[in-house]
């Protein structure tokens, strides 16, 4: 990995990235989604369920209830593995890969709040088969992946 030094690998770039990504639910029938601000990685200005990179050493429970608690100030419970993806795209003309593990886990709505407001603009509760637009290009697949395996209806 040529002169790069720890700090300067970009993670999805400069090597695979992997990422713990989820779909929150309130248990009766509606998702968690968020607006993605300026300051996200990539993809701003579309709606996404939430996620973040798998930190060295992290378990990838610990991780989703770190960027629960990180994103949206809620604690998670009835946790359901949905998959595992392989995500090859292309972000303004740079070539990314990211390994995406995915789950589905409820929140309680009264703990909700944007954690994040520096990268996200918006939150809202939406159900699984009326979601707003523009979406993050991986949303529709993992909401469908959640929705068929009957973690949402």
């Amino acid at each position: 990995m040529d002169d790069k030094t720890k700090t300067d690998v970009k993670r999805g770039t400069d090597c695979i990235g992997v990422t713990v990504s989820f779909i929150l639910h309130d248990g009766a029938g509606k998702v968690l989604l968020h607006k993605r601000g300026e300051k996200c990685r990539d993809e701003q200005g579309r709606w996404d369920a939430g996620g973040g990179a798998l930190e060295f050493g992290e378990e990838f429970l610990d991780c989703l209830r770190r960027e629960v608690k990180e994103e949206f100030c809620a604690d998670v419970t009835d946790i359901e593995f949905i998959s595992v993806r392989n995500i090859l795209r292309v972000q303004h003309d740079v070539p990314t890969h990211w390994v995406s593990i995915t789950f589905a886990a409820k929140v309680d709505p009264a703990q909700v709040q944007n954690g994040e407001p520096h990268k996200i603009d918006e939150i809202g509760w939406y159900s699984w088969d009326n979601l707003p637009s523009p979406q993050h290009t991986q949303l529709g697949r993992a909401i469908g992946e959640a929705h068929d395996k009957g973690f949402l209806y």
